[in-house]
């Protein structure tokens, strides 16, 4: 039985209807998976207009009541509080109005069982700002929607390399005050049993330091000394595979050797994996219920309707989400 996705057009001022076009217009991908697609009809056949891809949808009124067994992906007309038409390669209230509420229900019908994981183009965080969106990203937002048991954040991965972080989206001026034991070991956590979910059995992870030279013994800064070391030794006593601490600066020269990479803050893994491959990168929301995964890079205002968008980073989500909604089946 094939994976069943629940899959949102992103915000309607970006590229993600393009994309989305782009994915679904490949019928090797619509082999593979069979596709609930909750967006604003026009935004989709806007999206097929710029990539100069078509493919068949049917339509539905009731996506509880879908019917996959054509194998053709089936559309819900649906818009929440967006209002069409909306505007282009911009920041506004009414489009990330739509995204949210898009991928709300995206996130109701996987917890529901109608989809097996979610799917979703990429945000615009100022967008689902200006909209309400009292969280500082859609990581916590999903937490308030889902309510996880456990540590839960962002991954990313390219190429079979993932990484964790211990703080995220926040000011670089307090990463140091956020950085706790527990906290750590909540990374080395999640990305163990994130990668578990992909396929990853026994995932071998290296531990990221924070300060330049991993602090110099103490002369660049004590975190290592007082809370990343005993964090990784504590991690290895509770049998993770673990290694390290590395610099940030030579930690990614061990990529080969290790499956995942925790990092303290947001951009010591994002830049080396944007330079390792940004048209292939994926974000993973781990420590969720459901699998969700998205595109690691942005909206690319820059280029709405010029029919260039890269699918690539796209395309690699859907793979990482068939093979997560399978291990959901197989758990269930």
């Amino acid at each position: 039985m094939k994976p069943r996705l629940a899959i949102v057009l992103g915000d309607p001022a970006g590229i993600g209807p393009e994309l989305v076009a782009r994915l679904l217009g490949d019928a090797a991908n619509r082999e593979r998976a069979d596709f609930l697609i909750i967006a604003d009809r026009s935004e989709l056949e806007e999206g097929m207009r710029i990539a100069g891809q078509r493919f068949d949808y049917t339509l539905t009124d009731n996506p509880r009541s879908r019917d996959f067994t054509s194998g053709t992906p089936v559309l819900w007309d649906y818009r929440g509080g967006g209002e069409a038409p909306f505007e282009r390669a911009v920041s506004t209230a009414n489009g990330g109005r739509y995204a949210l509420d898009t991928l709300q229900k995206a996130i109701e019908l996987t917890v529901e069982g109608v989809t097996d994981a979610v799917c979703f183009a990429p945000l615009n965080k100022h967008s689902m700002h200006m909209a309400g969106l009292a969280h500082p990203d859609e990581t916590h937002w999903f937490a308030e929607l889902l309510q996880p048991n456990g540590p839960f954040g962002e991954l990313n991965t390219l190429d079979g390399l993932w990484t964790s972080r211990v703080t995220s989206h926040v000011p670089l001026k307090d990463v140091s005050g956020l950085i706790t034991e527990q906290k750590i070991l909540g990374a080395i956590r999640l990305a163990s049993t994130t990668l578990a979910k992909a396929g990853i059995a026994e995932p071998r992870i290296a531990v990221c330091g924070l300060n330049p030279h991993n602090g110099d013994n103490g002369s660049f800064g004590r975190e290592e000394i007082d809370v990343i070391g005993p964090a990784v030794e504590a991690a290895q006593s509770q049998g993770y595979p673990v290694i390290g601490m590395y610099p940030a600066d030579t930690i990614f020269l061990r990529a080969k050797d290790v499956d995942a990479i925790v990092t303290m803050y947001h951009d010591q893994g994002q830049i080396a994996m944007k330079l390792m491959g940004f048209s292939r990168g994926v974000t993973v929301h781990g420590g969720f219920p459901i699998p969700i995964a998205t595109p690691a890079h942005g909206t690319a205002f820059d280029i709405y309707g010029e029919g260039k968008a890269n699918v690539g980073a796209t395309q690699a989500a859907f793979n990482i989400l068939c093979a997560m909604a399978q291990s959901r089946r197989d758990a269930a």
